[in-house]
């Protein structure tokens, strides 16, 4: 028995329970409700009285006022495409400096009331706002991982303590972005080369991140390095993870090993710890 079916019954029991006299009948009541209900008898006398809980009506819920409505966040999601999409932190102090300017421009259509709650709005609110419409556009990762389950299965992984580093020549390469706070077009990357060993370090500017440009790039700086390269270890980006790459270190006899991947594309991959290019 649920407690409003609970307090049904106490309700007609309770014009029965007043109407009755003796104590006896009133016992009987009591025992008959009790063994019903479960309910303490202490309690079910306090339920039975003229006035109790059982007439307290429902209390109307009240809802807070709703400050940034359908309008706002209209106007919100326009702003946000016309600043490239960034984070909240980064588009409020664009919202309280620009607002106006893009209403001249007509960029930006809106009521006054609206412009100054934009203004007004905090970087959480905004995140919050944007949430329905980020999982939309499918804008959560800055990068959409593209994999190769066949080519991933020839190259094994290695962590951080598997890695030779009494040896020379074992190198970790990786690309660092130049692109600002837009990943849009072509910008200007550095690929990164560290002998894990000796901590010796090169670098070299790649445009854009195809694999040709980068694995070019690699044959420069392989070719300044000043330790014969032994063995390749990089992350799981298809800048690396191709058969340039593949091929090239086969060819010329070094190891090709790869990190971890994430754990949600880990089912993409199988490891194989004891590959050798051969």
């Amino acid at each position: 028995m649920d407690m409003h079916s609970r307090n049904q019954y106490l309700k007609q029991l309770r014009i029965e329970y007043l109407r009755t006299k003796s104590k006896k009948g009133k016992g009987r009541l009591l025992n008959e409700s009790e063994k019903r209900t479960g309910l303490n008898r202490k309690y079910l006398i306090r339920k039975l009285r003229v006035l109790s809980n059982l007439d307290k009506k429902k209390a109307k819920v009240r809802r807070r006022k709703q400050l940034y409505d359908g309008y706002v966040k209209a106007a919100l999601v326009r702003c946000w495409e016309i600043f490239d999409r960034p984070c909240g932190q980064r588009l409020k102090p664009l919202l309280s400096e620009e607002v106006h300017r893009l209403r001249e421009l007509g960029e930006l259509i809106c009521s006054d009331e609206v412009a100054d709650k934009l203004k007004r709005i905090s970087a959480r609110t905004i995140d919050e706002k944007l949430r329905h419409q980020k999982e939309v556009e499918g804008l959560k990762r800055k990068y959409h991982l593209k994999t190769h389950p066949l080519l991933y299965q020839k190259i094994p992984i290695k962590l951080s303590y598997e890695q030779d580093r009494t040896q020379l020549g074992n190198v970790q390469i990786d690309l660092v972005e130049h692109c600002g706070q837009s990943a849009r077009g072509e910008y200007i990357n550095t690929l990164s080369t560290t002998d894990i060993t000796s901590g010796w370090w090169e670098g070299e500017a790649v445009m854009g991140r195809s694999q040709e440009a980068v694995f070019k790039g690699l044959k420069r700086v392989r070719s300044r390095f000043p330790f014969v390269f032994k063995e390749i270890h990089s992350d799981n980006g298809t800048e690396f993870i191709n058969w340039h790459l593949f091929r090239y270190t086969n060819k010329e006899k070094l190891g090709f090993s790869r990190s971890r991947p994430n754990k949600k594309n880990d089912n993409c991959f199988v490891e194989q710890k004891n590959w050798s290019p051969t």
